[in-house]
């Protein structure tokens, strides 16, 4: 499961402007979305990283 990790900005990315471009909205009026996606993978890769370190 880890190793897809890697898969979760991309398809949350890919879903975010799927719902700009049907609510007709902008990349940049979206843009705080994108950064809100890239900031929850980065803990929760963090959280999945320091779990590996700790357990290992």
């Amino acid at each position: 499961m880890i190793r897809f990790l890697f898969l979760m900005p991309l398809i949350l990315g890919l879903l975010w402007f799927a719902y700009l471009q049907a609510n007709n909205w902008t990349m940049t009026e979206g843009k705080q979305g994108f950064y809100y996606i890239l900031a929850f993978s980065g803990v929760v890769a963090a959280f999945f990283g320091m779990m590996l370190y700790v357990a290992g």
